[in-house]
Order: C-alpha cells, then structure tokens, then sequence
C-alpha cells in the first residue's frame, strides 16, 4: 500500500504542478497516535515549489489520493502534515496476507558475506558483566544480519599472550603449589583469574616498599622484581622456552575450559576462533609492504610509522624499533587473514567505545595499502557498563564476574517468580527451565534495549521486573499468548484465513496491534543497517505493550462475535510468533507458560 500511495504522490506532483519528486522524499510516516489516520505525508518541503499554502495542498493531494489509490477512505490536515485514513478492507487483507503467508521478511542481504567479531577475552581473567553486553551485542547483530538474508561468521579474537597472561603465570609459579581446578573446585578461568589478582597486589606491595626506599613511583613500577621476572617470562615465551610455553598451555587450556562452559551458558557461538598467538606476527609482512610503498616511514631509533595528520589524526607506530609487534601490527595481519579465508563484503568488530580511535587508525591503514575490504571495516562502538555500586577494574577483583552474575539473575527471577505465584502447577525441572530463562531474558534484554553507543547502568533488580519495559514481560505476554490460544484449542475455535471478512470493522486496538506486526520488517531492517538489537528490542516490547492493551479492551474468546473471536484469534497467532522471533534475534527465549 505504502508504494502505491508513494507512486500516486509522485504522479500528483509532475502532472499537477510539473515537479519530479526522488522517490527519497516521498516516505510516509505512522500517523501519531493522537491524530486520526494511519499514514502521514509531510507537505512542508514542497509548499515553495508548489507556491501552496499547507491546508491547500494537503486538501489537492488528499482529494487526488483518494480519487486514485483505492483503500484510502479520508484525510485530514494538522498544520504541515497530511494524515491518511485507511479502509478496514486493507487491513483485513493485510491479516490474511500475514496469516496465509507469514510476515515478509527483509532480504537487502541476500548474496552478501558478513563477519562479526564478538568476545574477544584476554585469557587470564574470567568474563565479566561488560564482556557480556560485547557477546550479546555481536550475538543479536549476527542473528538479525541472518534473517535479513545475510551469510553471517561469527568470529572470536581470543587475547592469548602478552605480558598481562605472563603476569597470571608468574603468580601461578610463586603461589601456585600445583593448584588445579579440579584439586581447587574452581573453574579453569576463574583460577587463573585468582592469580592475576594475587599479582597485582604483590606488585603494589613491591612498589609501595621501593618508594619508601627512596625512588619514585616511576622508577619503582619498573623495578618491581615481580614485574621484571612477567617481562622476563614474555621474552621467555616469545623464544619459545618448552618450561614457559608448557605452563602456558596448561593455564590457557583451563581458561577455554571455563570460557566455553559460560558461552553455554548464557547461549552464545562462533563459527571460527582465532588466536593472538597465532596471528600476532602476521602483520609483519604487511609492515614491509607499507615500508616499500611508502605508506610507512622509519625513525632513527628504527620504529616504523604512518603519517595521518593530513586525515586529522596523528603519527601511529605500527612497529617498535626492537622489531616487536604493537596492537595495530597484529590487526592488519588478521584482516588480511579473514579476507582470505572468508572474502566477506564487511567485518565487523564488536568492541568497547575506549578503542574508537585505535579503529579509525586501522581502516585508514587499510585503505592506504589499498587493500579490498577496507572500506568494509565497521567498529560497532559500544560504550561501559556500570553498576550502581561503581565502575570495575579487573586487577583488584572487583569486577562482576559472569557466571557469578548469571546465577544471581537466575536467583532473583526464581524469587519472583515464586513471590508472584506463577509456577503452581509446574514440575521441578520445568520451574528451573523458567527461572533460568527469566534470569537470562532479564539480563540479556536490559543489555540489549539501550543503545549499543550509550554507557549504561545495570540494575538487576530493575530488570527482572514483570512490568514496564523488561524482558520477563515480553515472556510473560508470550506464555499469556500461549495460553488463550491453548484455550482455542481444547473449545477448538481456532480460525482460519478464511475466517477473516474484507469488509469487518476493525477496532483501533486490533488496529495498533495490526500496524505493528506490519512493522516488524522494517525494524529488523533497520536494526541490521544501523547494528542496533535496541531497535528490535524496544519494537518487541511496543508490540507486546499494544497486545496487553488489546487484551484489557477486548474480549478474545467469548462474549463478541464470531468474527470478532476469528479477527483477534489470528492476531494473537501473529502476535506469538512475531514476539518469539524478536527475542530470539537478541537471544532470548521464551516461556509456552508462565
């Protein structure tokens, strides 16, 4: 309908004042929900050209619309807008079409090829709240890329060497006595995680007792001996000393232990891994390409550089005059190295709002070196989330640690829950089912809702409410659903597409409901242009809002007509899938009761 009315407007414009429109300016709006219509067109950018007043135009243009788009019952005029009501018979097939077809879903991907790189966790430290909103977000983006048609990989950096790995080895050694975490009941990252705290607080030791010796906090950061012997143990490794490299492996293979059994847990996958230790050297060569084209320069001290002041930034070292790899290194050898495995149209680099500058550099590396995808590098920007108690810093162990905070989110919907009596006729094993994926809806949705640019503060209680804009209330509206059409079932009063007349009335609240199940591809779209799950995420939680409204107005099974039964049975049909289907694209599931 919107194209036949947008093709009408374009013609009304060139055969009555000889204008041609870009079919750019003609999109039309939802009306607002104070103003009687359905869809709005704003005249206010074609009134000089028109030599117009807004009330004439919108009355010539009104009046040609309804003379040549059929289902365009009336209009009418606030100020610069021209609002269209639109014939029940459009909407009723409109529900038919929905019914008998499902809703159509945005193809704008089809034949293109997308990587998204999620997680990336350094290896000596167990995730926290912030590494989840990361996997959430590069998990939704890549669920909601492949429904809009797109060939998706999901891809995992993992951070697995470095001075920060060395410092977890090096406390391992000193305090370790052969702790495992079998002999200690601990997961694998969460032990490691122990001793890359035991670091740190040995290395404040060891500063604060050289600065009362006389040196300067400088100085006494350089010569911390626990410090020196981390530096140590990374030229160690880098030399590939078998004791190093063996105790390396141990550690790190009880961090993927830990890791993997969290990205179980709270429903999240890759498709490809990749290592810092394998591809940390692979930039190298790219160094020397640079060097030869001149996109490089080499100081006296023998570091390599690239100049960007002429693109507004500055001078970026990509190499150390001792030859060893930087960040940037690394990274311009695994792009390439994506590339050539995958030949994907974008990549996608899902990481904290503290490395916008760093990705600025890179793709304007990348381009410089000519390289094919450059221009498909995207850094979906996220900013920090907080707590009410304050930031999280990971050497002193303050942070929140996933697991723990996932089972703290499993606790409070269980308390809940119980509180609210919802779980009366339950099994055990289904009551824990519903906990857990309460628990993680709440926790995944109040990530999710906020947009991925904006810092965000996490409240967990807030968000396992079962009211206003949370994720236990988009599942309760779904069991809610569930249940009326288990209803239908057993008085066996389900309808069926030709249960649907052309010519019912509709009512305003199967209406909204209506407009919104219509909006559900345009949202998905737009979330996938703009990499944003908070678009999905608040639509779901419009729609599941509207469908509560309806359910408050309007009798669903009995006490209205056939008709009426049949026309709101069907939306209710539509409703449920159309809630599953948005929640799993940010990954939640959702309860058949409640």
């Amino acid at each position: 309908m919107e194209k036949k009315i947008a093709h009408a407007i374009q013609s009304y414009f060139t055969t009555q004042h000889q204008i041609t429109v870009p079919e750019a300016q003609l999109a039309l709006q939802e009306t607002k929900k104070e103003f009687e219509g359905d869809l709005t067109f704003v005249l206010f950018p074609f009134l000089k050209a028109t030599g117009k007043k807004p009330e004439d135009l919108g009355a010539a243009l009104g009046s040609y619309l309804i003379a040549n788009v059929p289902g365009i019952t009336s209009f009418n005029i606030v100020k610069g807008f021209l609002n269209l009501v639109l014939a029940n018979s459009y909407w009723n097939q409109l529900l038919s079409d929905f019914y008998t077809n499902g809703i159509p879903k945005p193809m704008q991907g089809l034949g293109k090829k997308v990587m998204v790189e999620y997680s990336s966790p350094n290896t000596n430290k167990p995730l926290h709240l912030g590494h989840l909103r990361n996997n959430f977000l590069g998990y939704s983006i890549a669920e909601i890329l492949k429904a809009c048609g797109y060939n998706v990989v999901k891809a995992n950096l993992v951070n697995d060497r470095g001075i920060h790995i060395c410092k977890s080895m090096i406390a391992y050694q000193k305090e370790g006595n052969g702790e495992t975490p079998q002999s200690s009941g601990l997961k694998g990252d969460h032990l490691v995680g122990k001793y890359y705290v035991l670091f740190d607080a040995a290395y404040r030791k060891e500063i604060k007792a050289l600065m009362e010796e006389g040196k300067t906090e400088d100085e006494a950061k350089k010569k911390a001996p626990i410090m020196l012997a981390a530096q140590d143990m990374l030229l160690r490794w880098e030399t590939g000393d078998p004791e190093t490299i063996k105790l390396w492996k141990t550690m790190n293979g009880w961090v993927y232990e830990g890791f993997d059994q969290t990205y179980r847990n709270i429903g999240v996958d890759f498709d490809k891994m990749y290592y810092e230790s394998d591809t940390y050297l692979l930039g190298k060569t790219t160094v020397e390409e640079g060097l030869k084209a001149g996109v490089f320069f080499k100081k006296e001290d023998g570091s390599v550089w690239i100049d960007l002041t002429a693109e507004g930034l500055d001078q970026k070292l990509v190499l150390r005059g001792d030859g060893t790899s930087v960040y940037i290194t690394q990274d311009m050898g695994t792009a390439d190295l994506k590339y050539k495995e995958f030949n994907m149209d974008r990549s996608i680099y899902v990481v904290g709002n503290e490395q916008d500058y760093h990705f600025v550099v890179l793709k304007h590396i990348l381009k410089k070196l000519g390289r094919p995808y450059a221009e498909g590098i995207y850094h979906l920007s996220y900013g920090m989330v907080d707590l009410p108690s304050g930031r999280m810093k990971s050497r002193e162990g303050t942070v929140v640690d996933a697991d723990d905070l996932v089972q703290e989110m499993i606790t409070t919907a269980e308390a809940r829950t119980r509180e609210l009596g919802k779980i009366e006729d339950f099994s055990s094993d289904e009551a824990n089912k519903l906990y857990r994926m309460l628990g993680l809806g709440a926790l995944k949705y109040f990530l999710l809702k906020v947009d991925p640019k904006k810092s965000m503060l996490f409240n967990p209680d807030e968000s396992v409410e079962f009211q206003g804009n949370t994720g236990p209330f988009i599942q309760y509206t779904h069991a809610r659903i569930s249940a009326i059409l288990r209803k239908a079932t057993q008085l066996k009063v389900l309808p069926s597409a030709a249960d649907i007349q052309l010519d019912y009335v509709v009512h305003e609240a199967e209406r909204n409901v209506l407009a919104l199940l219509k909006d559900f591809p345009v949202k998905t779209e737009e979330a996938a242009e703009t990499y944003s799950p908070a678009l999905v995420a608040n639509y779901v939680y419009a729609l599941a809002k509207e469908f509560n409204r309806m359910y408050n107005e309007l009798a669903i099974i009995g006490h209205n007509t056939p008709a009426e039964q049949a026309y709101r049975l069907i939306l209710c049909t539509l409703t449920k899938r159309t809630i599953r289907e948005a929640m799993l694209f940010v990954g939640i599931e959702v309860p058949e009761k409640m």
